[in-house]
């Protein structure tokens, strides 16, 4: 969930950016700190990334959807979505109008062959792998108000949430693939109680209402989240994971075991209803295959040795801190 900004707010990316668009150099730096690190977005710059049909992510996002709908589509008692629903859907077809159209009233994602208007679904044609039905048939299991939200999740990576100025809360979540913690549990509470079990959270909690003015302003704004773990699936929800995050003995194994699973962030704001869109853009890959020189090794070394205890403990990380250590220190010598 979004904390608030800092001083590296300004300025394009000065680093290429990674798969799904993660910057490694302005994301990892020591000493960590727990702070909300935004960045402003260049005019122009892409907020949503088209799925390509059958593409890992989806297939993930279909399975919840398809199972686990109530723990990812959630809102509170009362919230009218729509505005920022409707902002979302036109800013989408706004940056991908090949994969994405919307008129107002009816949203077609062409290379799916799907189409929802006023929560009725429409196949344009057999979808491109599979049995060709899989986006149809997952969406007519999903209430009508969601079928639009369903579509908006299976057509682009980024999960969503509504951030809510005027009271500080986060009154509706699209979030198919969450980072060890549930949509469920977190929807319709103010930002502050979002973030009060975050380790080291007292500077993210106390920037709460200047992120909301900024979130919700005429600035669009990016940031960067990152974390080591055992698990290489994208959907995390803390119901579908192993109470033990690191079996015995992982510190011997690693770096198979390790994955790196980072999140790009942004805002889409809807400023009619003093509202924005939170994008989540989740990836998760080999943590040795993320670490592609011994630089970036380094610099993950430095952040996880400032890292400390409690954020550690929060983030799963102390089983295998020491092994972690050792290993990059190793691999950032490599020639």
């Amino acid at each position: 969930m979004p904390p608030a900004p800092t001083s590296r707010d300004a300025g394009p990316p000065t680093a290429p950016a990674g798969p799904e668009g993660f910057d490694f150099e302005a994301a990892v730096a020591a000493p960590f700190r727990m702070q909300p690190g935004l960045r402003r977005l260049p005019p122009g710059a892409p907020q949503l990334t088209p799925l390509r049909p059958g593409s890992r992510a989806q297939r993930e996002k279909l399975a919840v959807l398809s199972a686990f709908w109530r723990e990812a589509l959630v809102q509170a008692p009362g919230f009218d979505p729509a505005p920022a629903l409707h902002a979302i859907a036109s800013h989408a077809a706004g940056e991908h109008p090949r994969h994405w159209q919307w008129d107002g009233a009816r949203a077609v994602a062409p290379t799916l062959g799907v189409a929802v208007a006023e929560g009725t679904v429409e196949d344009l044609g057999p979808g491109a792998f599979g049995l060709g039905d899989e986006i149809g048939r997952c969406l007519r299991g999903l209430p009508g108000p969601w079928r639009l939200a369903g579509l908006l999740a299976l057509s682009f990576l980024e999960d969503l949430a509504v951030i809510d100025g005027a009271s500080g809360t986060v009154p509706w979540m699209a979030v198919a693939l969450p980072s060890h913690w549930a949509p469920e549990d977190k929807v319709g509470r103010h930002f502050g109680t979002i973030h009060g079990p975050v380790a080291d959270s007292r500077t993210l909690i106390e920037a709460g209402p200047a992120l909301m003015r900024l979130a919700c302003g005429p600035q669009r704004w990016e940031r960067f989240v990152w974390t080591v773990t055992d698990h290489p699936r994208l959907h995390a929800h803390p119901q579908r994971l192993d109470a033990q995050r690191w079996p015995a003995g992982a510190g011997t194994v690693l770096p198979q075991q390790a994955w790196w699973r980072t999140e790009r962030q942004t805002f889409v704001p809807v400023p009619s209803v003093g509202q924005a869109v939170f994008t989540i853009a989740v990836d998760v890959q080999p943590l040795a295959q993320a670490l592609d020189s011994p630089a970036r090794a380094r610099r993950l070394r430095d952040a996880l040795a400032t890292m400390s205890p409690e954020v550690r403990d929060y983030r799963g990380l102390t089983p295998v801190h020491a092994a972690l250590l050792g290993w990059l220190e190793a691999r950032s010598a490599a020639p």
